[in-house]
């Protein structure tokens, strides 16, 4: 797909500008939702399925993700590409002005309140676990837990702390 100018940031609107889109790669990145049916029923904004389908289609024509070879009657899975990785900072900068912006629940905001208090760093590590998942790259050596171990651990401890 050719864009409509040579403008970087109408290059990156015409894939990434509509809500879902991000959605989408939201519930890729976070819930690890790799299958139409996951990402349909896992959808807590309640994406249509003829929506999933548009944008699945176009983000694999735009180099985002990855559609798998699946025989008759099996599920695709879907993976990043590096260049849907590197989404990842784009939709941290996003949830941040969110939350000092736009009201939410508290619930909904816990992931990404952990993650501006792991900063930066964390992001990067958690796109270098991305790559392992959906790029078979090599694991990078860490002690503990990975990155989205680690938030999925503090957004379940916090939200039983609320409780």
């Amino acid at each position: 797909m050719e864009p409509r100018s040579g403008c970087p940031i109408n290059a990156a609107v015409e894939v990434l500008g509509d809500r879902w889109a991000l959605l989408v790669l939201r519930d890729v990145i976070f819930g690890d939702r790799r299958h139409f049916r996951a990402l349909l029923t896992g959808s807590i904004e309640g994406i249509a399925s003829n929506i999933l389908a548009d944008r699945l289609v176009r983000l694999v024509e735009a180099g985002i993700l990855t559609r798998g070879a699946a025989a008759r009657g099996q599920r695709a899975r879907y993976s990043l590409t590096e260049a849907g990785i590197q989404t990842l900072p784009v939709l941290y900068a996003l949830g941040n002005w969110g939350l000092d912006w736009r009201p939410g629940t508290e619930e909904l905001q816990l992931r990404q309140r952990i993650m501006r208090d792991q900063g930066p760093g964390f992001v990067e590590e958690l796109m270098d676990e991305l790559r392992t998942r959906h790029l078979d790259a090599p694991p990078k050596p860490h002690d503990g837990p990975g990155p989205l171990e680690r938030l999925n651990a503090a957004y379940a401890a916090e939200r039983e702390r609320r409780a």
